[in-house]
């Protein structure tokens, strides 16, 4: 049971809406990180084959789950060891901060959160191999697979809404939180697969970068004055 009910409903609440916006508007970034792998499934050398792209964002939605468990439920083991609420607090802070740099990015006006994304580059090295693996795409469970394992590529986007679900206070609320943000994510990629190059040349005008990127940016500091107003 958690030490702060009224504090981990608030930031649960927040996180869900907040990282479900957060992961629509930023198509952007979806664009570059999974763009090339969404266009490829969905267009294959036997024509287009929907049913792949869904089985491929429900193999991602299902690594972002489990993510989210794993990071839950360590913060959930934190909480029975220790007086987990500045840690809580510090996570929760660090997710908007990162969600800010991010906004910034997806603006076009810092690249700093892609120093940040490079820490997960070593795992990745690992997993990229198995999904050259599983291509091209002929059945469905390959992209359920092939999805996956894109579910662990470096993101900014997946490590804002990770460290949210690190700052919750359980498995099933950490899990909560990512499919929150996976669902935001998952209207971009689908209208990806059917209009990508349209869509690819609508969110890379410099008007539109600019907007989502500082409504992401104005998402993390609003959080920020909540946390800060509360303290």
């Amino acid at each position: 049971m958690a030490l702060y009910p009224a504090l981990h409903f608030t930031m649960l609440e927040i996180s869900l809406l907040s990282l479900f916006v957060t992961g629509l508007l930023g198509g952007v970034h979806c664009l570059g990180m999974c763009g090339g792998i969404v266009t490829a499934i969905s267009v294959t050398g036997q024509g287009s084959k929907p049913w792949l792209l869904l089985g491929y964002n429900l193999g991602r939605l299902a690594s972002y789950v489990l993510i989210g468990a794993l990071l839950g439920g360590l913060a959930q083991w934190g909480v029975a060891q220790a007086d987990f609420r500045p840690l809580q607090l510090g996570l929760f802070a660090a997710a908007n901060v990162l969600l800010i740099l991010l906004g910034l990015y997806l603006a076009g006006l810092s690249g700093v959160v892609t120093r940040i994304e490079r820490l997960g580059q070593p795992l990745w090295r690992r997993l990229q191999p198995l999904t050259r693996r599983l291509l091209p795409l002929r059945h469905g469970w390959q992209s359920v697979l092939v999805g996956a394992l894109w579910g662990w590529l470096p993101c900014g986007l997946v490590y804002t809404a990770s460290l949210a679900a690190l700052a919750s206070q359980s498995a099933s609320s950490g899990a909560l939180v990512m499919l929150s943000f996976g669902l935001g994510t998952l209207p971009n990629l689908l209208l990806m697969g059917a209009f990508a190059h349209k869509l690819g040349q609508w969110k890379q005008q410099r008007p539109v970068r600019l907007v989502a990127g500082l409504a992401v940016s104005a998402i993390g500091c609003w959080h920020l004055a909540q946390l800060l107003l509360s303290a």
